[in-house]
């Protein structure tokens, strides 16, 4: 029996992987609720996803909130105003205050563009990472999805699968075939949660 998941969203920039579990919701392949989007950024494209969608979106940020405690604070009680199960972090680009790792230790859940630990930690994101791994020679990389601590990229792994370095590729392309399987993995990931397959916090 899929559970329900109640669902919330934080995104700096595009959300593309938001869009593939609103997809899926709205296909019925994922058994979810997507609650609530904060935004650090007023004019994302996230933001214009969640409200296409209809989903309650918020731009909360240093502009909004120069205080970083009361950010923090504020961020928290939205998210348990709209009564989230999971937080989902898709390309936010700032680190998550005290108060809100503390609240939803154990389901604060990120994806990343690689095999970590490989490639991982501060400034790692996006094309850095692509570059990295060009750089290194490797002949796979791949996608992880992991729970959030206080650093980067260094919670515990929930999942992983590879995605395959062609020989002529490129940071573009590569980027291009590793956010394609990012988009189906955190599908997959979560119906597999919601299955029950895989127990987090």
């Amino acid at each position: 029996m899929m559970k329900q998941l109640r669902l919330g969203f934080m995104s700096s920039h595009g959300g593309s992987n938001m869009q593939a579990i609103l997809d899926a919701v709205s296909d019925g392949r994922l058994n979810a609720w997507p609650a609530v989007l904060i935004s650090n950024n007023s004019t994302s494209t996230a933001m214009e996803r969640a409200r296409t969608f209809g989903m309650p979106a918020y731009h909360y940020s240093s502009v909004t909130h120069p205080e970083p405690e009361i950010l923090d604070l504020q961020i928290l009680e939205t998210l348990k105003r709209h009564e989230i199960d999971y937080l989902m972090l898709v390309g936010y680009m700032k680190r998550l205050g005290p108060a809100t790792l503390d609240a939803y230790a154990g389901r604060i859940i990120n994806i990343h563009p690689s095999l970590l630990p490989k490639h991982g930690g501060h400034g790692m994101y996006g094309r850095h990472v692509h570059e990295a791994v060009l750089r290194s020679g490797e002949r796979q990389t791949g996608v992880t999805i992991h729970l959030v601590d206080g650093e980067y990229d260094t919670g515990a792994i929930i999942s992983q699968c590879t995605v395959p370095v062609e020989d002529n590729d490129t940071v573009d392309s590569l980027s291009a075939r590793v956010l394609k399987r990012e988009h189906e993995f955190l599908v997959e990931t979560l119906i597999r949660i919601a299955n029950q397959a895989i127990t987090i916090g």
